[in-house]
């Protein structure tokens, strides 16, 4: 089955219990249960030398379709992340795969000078941090959306749809995450963001809507 027709959409954090070490990423799958624990090198062998029981995965947030998992994944592991010491991933977010650290190190080389340019403006850069600072926030305020890999219990159907209901009234008017935001696009790119920061991205010849 294509990844976009599949039933659920997220992304998802594995931290290792261990070292504090991370890993973010996207995961489409019709069975939550699927035991997926994340495709990069490092978080592979992180598992492998630690041990599966050894790793935390919460999944904290779930998108409607494929693409705009995708678009979350290229907001959230950005280059700035990339460069956190106890940060597991390997690539920019919304990619493939990565073979291996040497591909890793001339995927950075080739950043585009357009992207270098953006992180060297000092308000680029805050207004970039404050995004991801803020998104991290409302992960760990919204527990609803975390399953423990340490459990290996099954949910119960009873379980399920107490968790869906308690889904449904928390993500209600100004706790749903989608609140007061808007989709905007630079003519190539789309990009969800707080309307409180459409002006900032106006500047740099966003547009409102997606294409």
């Amino acid at each position: 089955m294509a990844r976009k027709n599949h039933k659920y959409h997220y992304i998802y954090k594995i931290t290792c219990i261990k070292n504090g070490k991370y890993y973010i990423g996207m995961h489409s799958t019709s069975n939550l249960e699927d035991g997926y624990m994340g495709g990069g090198n490092r978080i592979k062998n992180s598992i492998k030398k630690h041990g599966k029981e050894a790793h935390k995965k919460e999944i904290v947030e779930f998108f409607e379709s494929r693409k705009d998992l995708r678009n979350m994944e290229i907001e959230l592991v950005n280059d700035e992340l990339l460069k956190d010491p106890m940060c597991m991933n390997l690539q920019l977010g919304g990619g493939g795969g990565i073979i291996n650290e040497e591909h890793h190190l001339k995927m950075r080389e080739g950043t585009s000078k357009w992207a270098k340019e953006k992180w060297k403006n000092p308000d680029f850069f805050i207004l970039n941090r404050k995004l991801s600072s803020e998104r991290l926030s409302e992960w760990h305020k919204r527990g609803n959306f975390v399953y423990n890999t340490f459990s290996n219990k099954k949910h119960t159907e009873e379980a399920k749809k107490s968790m869906g209901e308690k889904n449904s009234i928390n993500q209600k008017g100004e706790k749903n995450s989608q609140y007061g935001t808007i989709w905007i696009n630079d003519g190539t790119n789309n990009k969800k963001i707080k309307k409180s920061e459409f002006e900032i991205y106006s500047l740099e010849n966003w547009k409102l809507g997606r294409i």
